[in-house]
């Protein structure tokens, strides 16, 4: 029997590999429908930087629109994390409402805040990105890093190519997101790659907290 090559060898661990992590995927996929299936209520997603302290404003207006959000009967959705996530899950808890936390495996600024009472943990970013869309009814998108600008432009490219129901993106701060939003209409909308309607149909600032719970309580979910 001749004998089987090592590249061969490599390959056949290489599509190994591959098969078990296809079946990972849909494993978490799974897990996390079924567990955020038994959420009965209609829920916001709130994205925000991990790195921010409780001592800080921001904390404490998160802390406060998402307690609002939860007494007008909204579960919230966080990433689960610290700093801002945190603040998040925590006024869910404080406004007796649904609080959810997506956590995902990373080296550093990641783990389950206390304030979490239904979690679902992800190793992949896209398992997770679907399960913000798929069960909220509106994306809440405080000052953050690049994580944060990734689930917004998620949402916005989503809604924008209508792969989903176009819903309420809400920024929170606009003196923190203001730059950004003029960078879209003067260098997006200016060079043609964007239309100045897009934006304006489906961006919102809110600078206080009872802002944000108004602005989506006018909506009919």
């Amino acid at each position: 029997m001749p004998e089987v090559s090592q590249n061969i060898i490599d390959d056949l661990q290489n599509v190994t590999t591959e098969s078990w992590r296809t079946l990972r995927i849909m494993a978490e996929t799974v897990t996390a429908l079924d567990t955020l299936n038994s959420v009965s209520a209609n829920c916001i997603s709130i994205f925000g930087s991990a790195r921010v302290t409780a001592d800080q404003p921001i904390y404490k207006e998160t802390v406060a629109l998402a307690r609002g959000l939860a007494e007008a009967g909204f579960g919230i959705i966080t990433g689960g994390g610290p700093g801002l996530m945190e603040a998040g899950n925590r006024g869910a808890v404080e406004g007796n409402g649904p609080s959810i936390g997506l956590s995902i495996e990373l080296p550093h600024e990641q783990h389950t805040n206390e304030y979490v009472r239904i979690a679902c943990k992800f190793r992949y970013f896209f398992v997770r990105k679907l399960m913000f869309v798929k069960y909220a009814k509106a994306y809440v998108v405080m000052p953050g890093g690049m994580g944060t600008v990734d689930e917004l432009s998620e949402a916005f490219v989503l809604a924008q190519t209508r792969r989903i129901k176009p819903f309420p993106i809400i920024l929170y701060n606009s003196g923190y997101w203001g730059g950004f939003v003029d960078w879209l209409r003067n260098s997006m909308v200016q060079g043609g790659y964007i239309d100045l309607p897009e934006i304006d149909r489906l961006v919102t600032f809110c600078d206080t907290p009872d802002e944000v719970v108004k602005t989506l309580c006018r909506y009919t979910f």
